[in-house]
């Protein structure tokens, strides 16, 4: 009888553990264009974690191609019906490489860190940055752009998710952007890293 009652209480401890929700919004960067969802880097991100004994989250990929700042507050609102924990917001890869005003691109990540506050979801915000052949002043702000970001509003910030990545064809696919496998493993160990001690 008490092992059949330890054998319930194990498996009623295991049932109630509080299950966590990161969902990283971004574009193709994070849907892993050119490879495949397991290869991306939310996927191993969540392995990661689950390989240091932090099973209870999840990580959803909420990378869709083409996607600029200018979506993210109507992605949260439908991504947040799920209610997660952690929000990623990993997105103006491609307001930069469209050349759209930093001031815009600002106004809608301010919206969304914003939107995300008001519904109680942690965020972290991963900046990044534009080839110099944009133009130094161009890069300046866009750079600019996500430190502020950062402090104003006091979230948890990785200066540049796409970094030892960006720049290197080793570990990009031919198009030079879009990281491969191997450029995706880079940056699963970067937010790895930079998370670990804060999940």
């Amino acid at each position: 009888m008490r092992t059949l009652i330890i054998t319930f209480l194990l498996l009623f401890s295991s049932l109630s553990m509080a299950q966590k929700k990161l969902i990283v919004l971004g574009d193709s960067l994070t849907e892993g264009y050119g490879v495949s969802k397991e290869a991306a880097y939310p996927a191993l991100l969540e392995k990661k974690l689950h390989d240091v004994g932090k099973k209870e989250w999840t990580v959803v990929n909420a990378g869709v191609s083409g996607s600029t700042t200018a979506s993210a507050v109507g992605r949260m609102k439908w991504l947040f019906k799920s209610k997660p924990d952690v929000v990623l917001l990993a997105l103006g890869a491609n307001d930069g490489l469209r050349g759209l005003k930093v001031e815009e691109s600002e106004k809608n990540l301010a919206a969304a860190i914003e939107y995300a506050q008001k519904e109680k979801v942690r965020v972290i915000l991963g900046g990044l940055m534009m080839p110099p052949n944009y133009g130094k002043d161009y890069t300046d702000k866009f750079k600019k752009m996500y430190d502020d970001l950062a402090k104003k509003y006091k979230v948890m910030f990785i200066p540049f998710l796409l970094d030892k990545v960006a720049g290197n064809p080793k570990y990009n696919l031919a198009d030079g952007i879009h990281p491969n496998e191997e450029g995706h493993k880079i940056i699963a160990d970067h937010v790895f890293n930079a998370l670990k001690g804060a999940l």
